[in-house]
């Protein structure tokens, strides 16, 4: 099965990633898409960062109604700070049935190159790229393993959402309803 991993701290999770990974479903030749919930992610630092497991909870919920989503904590038991490199080859060896690529924004692959064993990365798995405005600099929106996918762009952030929750404002259209219930439910992000 083709499989692509869609990495992240989901913090919370909202619908702009929903409707990436629908996008790429839509365009692609992917069967399945797995949200990876990073524990950690070593280009990010965050005193916000809720528990790995209620963001898992939060991902789980939100793409409940859909069995071409799958939520992913192979991170919470790999060594911190977690590098994709190091979940690929785990992944790779644990599911060897399935062939996996990763779902990446522009603007990440713009500094791609910093990230560990970029390189290897691209040579045995490749991305699927959804551009989100930028400009594209590197010379790798061209490389061969590099798919663009035309995904809306939707300038919705968690950033934004922790701070509409902080200020006690709705957060209902931004994240799904299940998503915005447990999180009212459970105070998250007061």
């Amino acid at each position: 099965m083709k499989i692509a991993l869609f990495f992240g701290s989901f913090n919370p999770i909202h619908h702009g990633h929903l409707m990436i990974a629908q996008a790429v479903l839509n365009q692609t030749d992917v069967q399945q898409i797995w949200f990876v919930v990073s524990p950690q992610n070593p280009h990010k630092k965050s005193k916000s960062l809720l528990h790995e497991f209620d963001r898992l909870d939060l991902v789980e919920r939100a793409i409940a109604d859909n069995f071409q989503f799958k939520s992913c904590d192979i991170e919470f038991s790999l060594k911190k700070p977690s590098y994709t490199i190091d979940t690929l080859i785990h992944l790779s060896e644990k599911f060897p049935q399935h062939e996996f690529e990763l779902i990446l924004g522009g603007d990440n692959l713009e500094q791609f190159k910093s990230w560990k064993n970029y390189d290897k990365i691209l040579d045995y798995f490749g991305l699927y790229v959804y551009p989100r405005g930028e400009e594209p600099t590197s010379d790798l929106w061209n490389h061969p393993k590099v798919k663009i996918v035309n995904a809306p762009v939707l300038h919705i952030s968690a950033t934004y959402i922790r701070a509409c929750i902080q200020k006690d404002q709705s957060i209902k259209y931004l994240v799904p309803d299940t998503v915005e219930q447990l999180i009212a439910q459970k105070k998250f992000y007061i």
